[in-house]
């Protein structure tokens, strides 16, 4: 199995009233192409600080993150912004979708920056969509849209330009437990079939027991 993210020795402190404190504290992770990892942890555990550094989405961390087998903590601001573009899609607890913008054109909008016809852009979000039951709805805004079906519009804009790597931070967890069960089953069903690689941060273990493996985060560590 080709590794897609591969992260060793990660580090991540934070100085708050003249105190250190240590977030991350020596993390080692791999996962493979086409695995679905769970992060698990309890609100607080670091969860969310570690996507953002293997997202490439903050600074201040330590250690190395290769992603589809590119140093990535070693690249210019420029460099980062491509591998984010190219390599990764994002699936945060908030659906962060466009409100002036359909259903549709969410999706389309993130092939668009990356150089895709607005032909080919519109297949390839209809495919998405209709993937992830959302057929009937591609004409909708995201007001016009329920709370489960904003986030399969997210789920098909994190997939839109094909990443080797999903980072998801709580998924579901602005959901009720019944609509967060559909949308977790869809998003593990057409990740596996775009054949691209998740890690996924929950605090749920019934949600994290859905995935091929969960790996915990205690105390800045993994286990």
């Amino acid at each position: 199995m080709t590794d897609i993210l591969h992260v060793t020795g990660l580090t991540r402190s934070f100085s708050q009233g003249g105190v250190t404190i240590d977030v991350l504290r020596g993390v080692d992770l791999t996962v493979g192409q086409g695995e679905i990892v769970a992060l698990l942890g309890p609100s607080g555990s670091g969860k969310s600080t570690m996507l953002q550094a293997v997202g490439l989405l903050e600074g201040g961390f330590a250690g190395s993150i290769m992603i589809a087998g590119e140093e990535a903590a070693k690249l210019d601001a420029h460099g980062r912004t491509l591998v984010r573009r190219d390599q990764l899609g994002f699936v945060y607890q908030f659906h962060h979708l466009l409100p002036d913008f359909n259903a549709t054109e969410n999706v389309v909008l993130p092939q668009l920056v990356r150089g895709a016809t607005r032909a080919v852009a519109d297949e390839r979000a209809v495919s998405l969509l209709t993937a992830l039951g959302l057929g009937h709805r591609l004409t909708h805004r995201p007001s016009q849209l329920s709370g489960g079906e904003q986030q399969r519009v997210a789920v098909a804009r994190a997939l839109a330009n094909r990443p080797a790597l999903v980072l998801a931070d709580e998924p579901t967890g602005n959901l009720d437990e019944a609509t967060a069960d559909v949308v977790l089953t869809e998003f593990l069903r057409l990740v596996r079939g775009e054949g691209s690689a998740a890690l996924v941060a929950t605090h749920n273990e019934r949600l994290a027991a859905k995935m091929d493996r969960v790996v915990r985060l205690h105390e800045g560590r993994l286990a």
